[in-house]
């Protein structure tokens, strides 16, 4: 009997040890840890700013902007947007020569009231903040396009409907860039503590001017 149980513990015993080195070996082969960044890239599709990075002027994104890219981001307004010279209005008017024209350019399309009367002409920076999101650029247009977050992808619309799309602006040069806070609050210090030694030295000096200097001669007893 001791002997039946023995073989049984054995056999109990090796199984063990064959299911764990063989769940060592699985994990070697197979395992994989965490990646950095979860999920994987969409062709078309561009990451968003990260999170609380401020964004640059449109002139700085201008600077690396692609038509041909564009083009291709573009193809989402295509439906309601017909680009050609002389092209018929859509959903959304023919946007022929639209860079460097007045807001609302076309007059025979009936814009809504809101672009209508808001005046002024679309240039690099108010046809970025209407594609940003046309609802806060001009409240109650019937335009219903969700908006364009990245700024790359804008200046790539941007710079589409300026070079191959009748537009007729100038790309800006880069905006300044804007000088390091610590570098200023250093130049203010140095600048202070400048004046400072000139003051110091100046008052140290007229004590020791004013110690060299003889003293007067006395006036002639008088006739």
């Amino acid at each position: 009997m001791d002997g039946r149980f023995n073989t049984i513990a054995g056999w109990v015993l090796g199984a063990g040890i064959v299911f764990l080195g063989a769940n060592l070996v699985v994990h070697e082969l197979f395992g994989s840890e965490r990646p950095e960044k979860m999920g994987f890239p969409i062709n078309g599709v561009e990451e968003e700013n990260h999170a609380g990075e401020a964004e640059r002027p449109i002139a700085f994104y201008l600077q690396t902007a692609d038509a041909a890219r564009g083009e291709r981001a573009f193809g989402a307004c295509a439906g309601c947007h017909t680009v050609n010279q002389g092209g018929a209005n859509g959903n959304g008017p023919n946007l022929w020569g639209v860079m460097g024209s007045n807001v609302a350019h076309r007059a025979d399309f009936n814009y809504s009231d809101s672009l209508r009367n808001k005046g002024g002409r679309w240039d690099w920076d108010t046809m970025s903040q209407w594609l940003l999101l046309p609802a806060d650029f001009a409240p109650g247009t019937r335009m219903t396009y969700g908006g364009m977050a990245s700024p790359q992808q804008r200046a790539d619309v941007l710079l589409y409907l300026n070079t191959r799309v009748g537009g007729t602006l100038t790309v800006p040069p880069p905006p300044a860039a804007e000088p390091a806070a610590g570098n200023a609050t250093a130049g203010n210090e140095a600048g202070a503590n400048a004046s400072a030694g000139n003051a110091s030295a100046g008052n140290a000096a007229a004590p020791a001017a004013n110690a060299a200097a003889p003293a007067a001669a006395p006036a002639p007893a008088g006739h």
